[in-house]
């Protein structure tokens, strides 16, 4: 489904969030969580926990987990903890959404440039791009714990645009959280929400209201950027 009132753009750089987005892991980000919480007599992530903490990096969301303040010590700890849990879990599991090989084809055959935007630790982002097999292809990443704030608010956006060295209204983004659409929109990006588990209601509710939205690539491809699939 694609918002009527948005214009197709044919952007100078393409900016893609990780988790969610380029692959369908965050039910084993959830399997990971749900093994931390266990651990710790915590109690099970809800929807609308799930719907605050998507798209945030590891020191916004382990304060909302834990249900307090954490020191930095603290958070690095449950940080670690879960994100080796993902990664246990994760290995040989994960697969890039549907349409995303030919869509990064499409982009390198215009000399597009890509560059990934995410929340996740340093580690995770080495790990799951790896695993796609896209670690050598999609180079350039910015991670919110190199800026100053993280998602929803556009730093971790604006940074990508100036990796990839184009204004970010020159920019189109994918993202699946609230958090990930507020900030890129933010940024003054056109941008797609792929693949989220989030209704339209639930992405607004929480500042993020995507220009389109689709259940994969593939379908984008289809859409409005129909464009790159012309010789």
């Amino acid at each position: 489904m694609s918002n009527p009132g948005a214009e197709d753009i044919r952007p100078r750089a393409v900016v893609f969030d990780l988790d969610g987005t380029l692959v369908d892991n965050i039910p084993i980000h959830m399997e990971a969580f749900a093994q931390f919480v266990t651990r710790h007599g915590l109690p099970p992530l809800t929807e609308e926990v799930r719907a605050r903490i998507d798209g945030k990096r590891n020191a916004d969301v382990f304060p909302i987990v834990c249900g307090r303040r954490l020191s930095d010590l603290e958070i690095d700890r449950f940080s670690g903890e879960k994100e080796q849990i993902y990664r246990d879990l994760s290995r040989g599991r994960l697969k890039p959404r549907k349409g995303l090989m030919t869509l990064i084809e499409r982009l390198e055959k215009r000399g597009i440039a890509t560059v990934v935007a995410t929340s996740a630790p340093s580690e995770n982002v080495r790990h799951s791009l790896r695993e796609l097999g896209f670690d050598k292809r999609l180079s350039l990443v910015v991670r919110s714990d190199e800026v100053a704030r993280g998602k929803p608010f556009p730093d971790v956006f604006l940074a990508a645009a100036r990796l990839a060295k184009v204004p970010p209204t020159s920019c189109l983004a994918f993202e699946d959280a609230p958090s990930g659409v507020a900030a890129a929109k933010a940024a003054g990006m056109v941008c797609v929400a792929v693949g989220s588990t989030h209704t339209p209601e639930m992405l607004a509710a929480h500042g993020g209201r995507p220009d389109y939205s689709f259940p994969d690539f593939e379908e984008y491809l289809n859409g409005p950027g129909h464009w790159l699939l012309e010789d």
